[in-house]
Formats: structure tokens, C-alpha cells, sequence
């Protein structure tokens, strides 16, 4: 896909009921420009896949979606090869929905966890900072030093990615500055429904809170702020019921390899399921 084709993967997945960020585009594609595939029939897109390389030996695959009307014609299969032939060699990544697990365990995929979507229309107001914590715009901390803290919790750098994420339209990138540096980072999002908090990273479970209600609260007043948590993080999941969120999807996080060494225990939010 070129970056004006992106869009129609946005396009297939709303319409999957997905609800991409109403900006995720632009960011999605400066990941790697070459990792979205797209299927045509006789000149017409007819269906996505996305195959994310990203440095150091990992790969994640998303976005794949065939246009209802297309399916049952191998059309998936053969996007799907695509997929993993460009990605031949790394360690590969997913988050399938739970009813696929079999099939993607057949290509050689391994559960790791769950992921679980909360979603909530009213969430309480943040709470006093810490002594000694301010909290500034991502975009104002030094890139190094926020690039260097999100790869203590993704498993390559994204640096492309992450400088567009943080300064995307209609989107809130926040950070958490302590005496010591860097303590957390969140950013929200609108999406085509609400908005989505994500990634939300933190030393501890009180920043966490704080990053999570401070960017809550800069959303449209009744639009329902939607938190995709780790389901290995017992803290991620208690944050999420005690501010008042509930359930609503989930993933299964599956792996070729073994799962990338992270710090799963401060990650209270998902970046987006489609790039890892």
C-alpha cells in the first residue's frame, strides 16, 4: 500500500467493528512503509493485511481483513502467505481474535496472554500529582529519553512510529516527570467511537492512575475512553475495575517464539493491537 492506500485498512476495520483511531493511518504506515499489503481483484481492493517489520528480528502482523462479499475465495490465504513470507525469520506477533486461535496455532503461533478491552463513559478526576511529579506533552521531553523509556516495554525501537504517535491530530501524549527521569507515558487518541487510551506505561500502579484519568479527562464529556490491558498484569486489571471499566472484547497475544522479554508489569495499556 502506498500511505494513500492506508486509509482502506482503516475503512475495512471500522467496518469489521475494530474502531481504528480516526488518525491511526499516518502513524501505522511510518512504522515500516513497506508493511501494508493489500489484495485487488481485477483492479479493486478487495482486502488487507499488515506485516510490520521491525528491527532487531520481530514482526507483527494485523489488519487482516477481507471485504465480506470477497471471502471464501482464497483471497485470505493468499494474503496471509504474503504476511508471513515478508516476515520469514523473526519472531512473529499477533493479537487474533479468540475464536482463531486454532487456526493461527496451525501456522505455528503460541499463546502468550490475553488481552482485555475495558471501555467506560464516566471515569473519576485525576488526583493529585506525587510530590516532586509534573506532568508535561510527550512532544516537550527530550525524544531520546521517551524513545529509550517505550522500548523498555515494546521489543524493538519504533521510532518513526512513536514520533508521529505523539503528535498525532486529535490525539493527547502526556508524560510523567520525576526527580529521577521519566516515571510514565500515556497518550489518547479519538477513534471512530470514543477514544482510546494507549499506550499507557508507568513505574507504578498510582502513576499509571494519574496518566490514565489526566488524559480521560480530555476527552468529549460523555465519549467512552477504552483501555486495552494485559491480562499477565494483575495491577493493569485492577486499576481498570476500580476507575469503573468493564469488559468488552479480547485478544489472544500469540507468538512464533518464545514472548519478547518486556516489562509486561508496568504496561497498564496496549499501544493498538494492530502493530503489538
Amino acid at each position: 500500500m502506498s500511505p494513500s492506500q492506508v486509509p482502506y485498512a482503516m475503512h475495512l476495520a471500522a467496518a469489521e467493528g475494530w474502531n481504528p483511531g480516526l488518525h491511526d493511518a499516518t502513524s501505522f504506515h511510518a512504522a515500516d512503509p513497506e508493511g501494508f499489503l493489500m489484495a485487488e481483484l481485477e483492479g479493486e481492493p478487495v482486502g488487507c493485511i499488515s506485516a510490520v517489520s521491525y528491527p532487531g528480528g520481530f514482526g507483527f502482523i494485523g489488519l487482516y481483513i477481507v471485504e465480506p462479499e470477497f471471502r471464501g475465495r482464497g483471497i485470505g490465504r493468499a494474503l496471509w502467505r504474503q504476511a508471513m513470507q515478508r516476515l520469514n525469520g523473526v519472531n512473529i506477533g499477533l493479537d487474533g481474535v479468540v475464536a482463531m486461535q486454532e487456526a493461527y496455532a496451525r501456522s505455528g503461533f503460541k499463546l502468550a496472554y490475553r488481552n482485555i478491552r475495558y471501555a467506560a463513559s464516566h471515569l473519576p478526576s485525576p488526583g493529585p500529582l506525587p510530590a516532586g511529579v509534573r506532568l508535561v506533552p510527550a512532544a516537550e521531553v527530550p525524544f531520546e529519553d521517551l524513545r529509550a523509556y517505550d522500548r523498555r516495554f515494546f521489543p524493538a525501537d519504533r521510532e518513526a512510529f512513536l514520533r508521529k504517535w505523539i503528535r498525532q491530530p486529535s490525539g493527547w501524549a502526556v508524560a510523567a516527570l520525576g526527580a529521577d527521569g521519566l516515571q510514565g507515558m500515556g497518550v489518547i487518541r479519538s477513534c471512530r467511537e470514543g477514544h482510546k487510551v494507549g499506550p499507557l506505561f508507568a513505574d507504578n500502579p498510582e502513576m499509571a492512575k494519574i496518566l490514565l484519568l489526566t488524559l480521560a479527562s480530555r476527552r468529549n464529556a460523555d465519549a467512552r475512553v477504552i483501555l486495552d490491558v494485559p491480562a499477565v498484569n494483575p495491577a493493569a486489571i485492577s486499576l481498570a475495575q476500580e476507575v469503573g471499566m468493564e469488559v468488552i472484547f479480547e485478544t489472544a497475544r500469540m507468538y512464533t517464539g518464545d514472548p519478547p522479554l518486556v516489562d509486561l508489569e508496568g504496561t497498564f495499556g496496549v499501544t493498538t493491537f494492530e502493530l503489538g
